[in-house]
């Protein structure tokens, strides 16, 4: 199983972020795919989650702001970010499950500036 994520970067309060992680060597379209992210001198954090149907789940901390969705044609998972905030400044992994196993991706930067 390979996650390519992309789509980080630097951007200024308020604004607004896609991140793309396309998924390889896997069954994608019933695989559950989610994203977190990893602050520095914190712990990791669950953001999004999106099962095979469909139905997604995020944390409070992004509700209302962060869409995760998919497109199972091009085995591609996203996350769509807006009204960033400096907290929300991370490293943001792909992760899906499958076979019984979890997987991460390789990691991008997001960096929120106040």
């Amino acid at each position: 199983v390979q996650l390519v994520e992309s789509g980080g970067g630097l951007v200024q309060a308020g604004g607004s972020l896609r991140l793309s992680c396309t998924a390889s060597g896997m069954i994608f379209s019933s695989a559950p795919m989610g994203w977190a992210r990893r602050a520095p001198e914190k712990q990791r954090e669950s953001v999004a989650a999106v099962t095979g149907g469909g139905s997604t789940r995020y944390a409070d901390s992004v509700k209302g702001r962060f869409t995760i969705s998919r497109d199972n044609a091009k085995r591609t998972v996203y996350l769509q970010m807006h009204s960033l905030k400096p907290e929300d400044t991370a490293v943001y992994y792909c992760t899906a499950f499958y076979l019984g196993n979890e997987y991460w991706g390789q990691g991008t930067q997001v960096t929120v500036s106040s």
